[in-house]
């Protein structure tokens, strides 16, 4: 460390030097992208523990490259010492919610000196066990990339971490609003952020965007029910906020009760969580494998014939006719082992959502198949 230089010595001779500037914390891709960067490459490996930067010429036109590992501690490493010398805001409010799509609506309808924060999951799916520790953490990614298509699994425990520190520079006289809709994704989430912060005094208000929506905004005309804070415009959200500021905070009593009911779903095994009745309910991998196979089935009809269908289309659909909200990325886990398990045709590669086709195997084809092994 030279701050706010820190120097990144690696074999056989090189130092990447990385100059924290702002408050924010970083991802793979912000310092990847940066022009924060400059490279010296020494004449002997002893001569790092005197190097200073300002007294060297740095290294220009020559590329280097580092493992996708050493990246992340590297970003780990910078958002440590940003932490450590990030100046605490002491006004406004903090808002937290259970997405980062959500996030970027609620800042869009928050004047400042309001902060909101998101949580770059959907806690719907994967394991939960240990969820605040870097234990439970690396099993949830573990999984995710295991079975989950999405694109952005180097940087997702660098965001996650990112985001634990920044409940942590919560300042203790804030009020924290915690936004949260009637689905599994943001109940489970809700519950997981009253038990981070459960050694922060500051009062906390819970805004459940859904419930709020339905009593003051929602007309008979919408064709689209609303499950999730992040289908709310950004002025709507701000006008519930409004409505919402006369509801008193939560109460020790109320936040006790919360933390047992997330420390009852980190001990859960179903990878699958969805909202009934009021209530989070675990169920099996597969539960939602029969209405994917009925969407494929009315596509199909409309079509009058069987030809194959962009993923995308299956997902929009099943999107529209579900009434619960699921992630696109956990339907399209389940599309692919009905591929795998015989029950759908594909053509193209599952790359990401949305390079391939799909469509339903006859019947003749299924009995040929078996006859056949």
């Amino acid at each position: 460390m030279n701050h706010p230089f820190i120097y990144f010595f690696t074999e056989p001779n090189v130092v990447f030097v990385y100059k924290i500037e702002g408050q924010n914390y970083i991802s793979i891709s912000d310092f990847l992208e940066s022009d924060r960067w400059e490279t010296f490459v020494l004449n002997e490996e002893n001569e790092f523990d005197m190097f200073d930067h300002l007294e060297g010429n740095p290294n220009v036109g020559r590329t280097f490259f580092a493992k996708q590992d050493d990246l992340i501690v590297m970003a780990e490493f910078i958002n440590k010492q940003i932490q450590k010398n990030r100046a605490l805001r002491t006004s406004g409010s903090v808002h937290i919610v259970s997405s980062e799509s959500a996030a970027g609506s609620l800042r869009g309808g928050l004047e400042r000196p309001n902060t909101v924060i998101g949580i770059p999951d959907f806690l719907s799916i994967g394991p939960l066990g240990k969820l605040d520790e870097k234990m439970g953490q690396t099993h949830r990614k573990d999984w995710l990339i295991e079975n989950i298509n999405f694109e952005q699994e180097a940087e997702y425990p660098i965001k996650f971490a990112n985001t634990l520190r920044e409940l942590e520079d919560i300042p203790y006289q804030v009020p924290i609003h915690i936004w949260y809709g009637n689905n599994a994704s943001e109940q489970v989430c809700m519950r997981f952020l009253i038990y981070l912060l459960r050694d922060k005094t500051n009062d906390i208000f819970l805004i459940n965007s859904t419930d709020l929506y339905d009593k003051h905004m929602s007309s008979k005309d919408e064709q689209q029910h609303i499950f999730d804070t992040s289908q709310i415009e950004p002025k709507d959200l701000k006008l519930l906020f409004e409505i919402n500021k006369t509801k008193n905070p939560l109460s020790e009593k109320e936040r006790i009760q919360l933390e047992i009911e997330w420390k009852a779903l980190a001990q859960t095994k179903e990878v699958l969580r969805i909202w009934s009745n009021g209530n989070i309910i675990g169920v099996p991998e597969n539960h939602f494998d029969s209405i994917i196979l009925h969407i494929v089935e009315n596509l199909h009809k409309q079509q009058g014939n069987k030809d194959f269908i962009k993923i995308g289309t299956v997902l929009e659909e099943l999107f529209k006719q579900m009434d619960e909200f699921v992630g696109f990325f956990f339907l399209e886990y389940r599309i692919r082992h009905l591929i795998y398990s015989g029950m759908l045709e594909i053509k193209g590669i599952p790359k990401s959502l949305w390079n391939y086709s799909i469509r339903k195997r006859n019947e003749l084809d299924k009995k040929l198949e078996v006859n056949d092994e």
